[in-house]
């Protein structure tokens, strides 16, 4: 899904949660724990001190939370997000805490695509704090995430008057480009942006990355590149960005930049996937491509146990492309559309039905393109290809 708090607290929430697994080697090293000389770890350690004495101190509770949100991202670990719902325990249950910690349960929950709780808690915020604009902006884009378009719209109108410019363009362009409007989203962000050069890299960034998707999306190759090098240069770590541009790389068949590009990002679900689809499309590298895919079932397998549906995206793609199981992931990108409508489910849905040559099983998907005007080449060109296909199999049962 898109990275919903990146910008909303300057920061996303969105990670990678990894199973635990045995290492086939005493020698491997499966985790590097932060250096005790970190001074973000220190401060924390010293926060969380302060907050076991004083668990019920509002002000600190949320400052610990944020800034172990804000650690998640930049460390793509799930569980700096599990310690800011720690910090947040005193609260968590209620059915209305105060708005500070309203907003950031909103936030956790969401994490985990617990959207429908995330959207009630973002209108209890509203409801107190009508001038919140992070809650008018993570709103809009759960809205957007779950194709509530009107909603989203209704949502980033808010933001006019509480943000700068470039959140409140950006935010509407994330609209537009999955309504049919993409053309004139992309030429008003791109403005915006260039004359935004004082607004925070995070948002910079954020603006940067979906102007580069934009591009994409309508196939303009050489202008996607420029810009996802450019979102790279400000934040060569980011997980969202280090995926899309792997993406990107591999829809351009260039497999071996993009083990280039994340070689050392194993440790991340989603990543350690895109590298192992780079193995497979390069070839050559049997050996390596059983160990990734061994891994990464182990993963999903482990997110099964524990229940976790977050990354039934990701799975459907796992077992499309690299276990060739077109039932399962069929059924993986059905449940996950059931969940988000962004343009990455609408590609591995009709990927996963056109293998399964079930033309029938992608209707609802192509029906929501043509009723929002999807723009989205690679998109178009296979729900062109199913419709034929529907076309066919109607004309048969005549």
């Amino acid at each position: 899904m898109k990275r919903i708090i990146i910008i909303a607290l300057a920061l996303s929430a969105i990670a990678a949660r990894a199973a635990p697994y045995t290492p086939s080697d005493g020698k491997q090293v499966i985790e590097t724990l932060p250096r005790r000389g970190d001074p973000v770890q220190q401060q924390l350690r010293s926060l969380r001190a302060e907050l076991n004495a004083r668990p019920t101190d509002i002000a600190l509770a949320t400052d610990v939370a944020r800034r172990y949100i804000a650690l998640g991202r930049s460390e793509t670990d799930p569980r700096y997000l599990g310690y800011a719902q720690a910090a947040l325990a005193p609260w968590w249950t209620q059915a209305a805490p105060p708005p500070q910690v309203r907003l950031l349960r909103a936030t956790l929950l969401q994490s985990t695509h617990q959207f429908g709780p995330a959207l009630e808690d973002l209108k209890g915020v509203l409801a107190a704090q009508p001038d919140n604009a992070q809650a008018w902006l993570t709103q809009a884009t759960v809205q957007t995430v779950q194709g509530d378009y009107a909603g989203a719209t209704a949502s980033c109108a808010h933001l006019s008057s509480l943000s700068i410019e470039l959140i409140t363009v950006t935010c509407i362009a994330n609209v537009g480009t999955v309504t049919g409007r993409n053309a004139k989203s992309e030429q008003l962000l791109d403005l915006t942006l260039e004359r935004s050069a004082n607004a925070p890299a995070e948002l910079r960034e954020w603006a940067l990355t979906l102007l580069a998707e934009m591009a994409q999306r309508r196939g303009d190759a050489t202008v996607a590149e420029a810009r996802y090098r450019r979102a790279l240069a400000m934040t060569p770590n980011d997980s969202y960005l280090l995926g899309a541009y792997a993406d990107f790389l591999l829809e351009q068949k260039r497999p071996a930049e993009v083990l280039t590009l994340l070689r050392d990002q194993a440790r991340i679900d989603a990543l350690l996937l895109r590298r192992a689809l780079a193995l497979k499309q390069q070839g050559g590298q049997e050996k390596a491509l059983a160990a990734d895919v061994k891994e990464l079932a182990a993963r999903f397998d482990a997110a099964a146990l524990r229940g976790d549906t977050v990354h039934q995206r990701e799975q459907a793609r796992f077992e499309l492309l690299l276990r060739g199981d077109t039932a399962t992931a069929l059924t993986l990108a059905r449940k996950n559309w059931a969940v988000q409508k962004e343009p990455a489910d609408i590609r591995i849905y009709l990927e996963a039905a056109a293998a399964a040559r079930d033309a029938s099983a992608a209707k609802p998907v192509i029906d929501w393109m043509k009723q929002h005007g999807i723009e989205d080449v690679a998109a178009q060109r296979m729900m062109r290809q199913l419709t034929n296909g529907i076309t066919t199999e109607l004309r048969r049962a005549d």
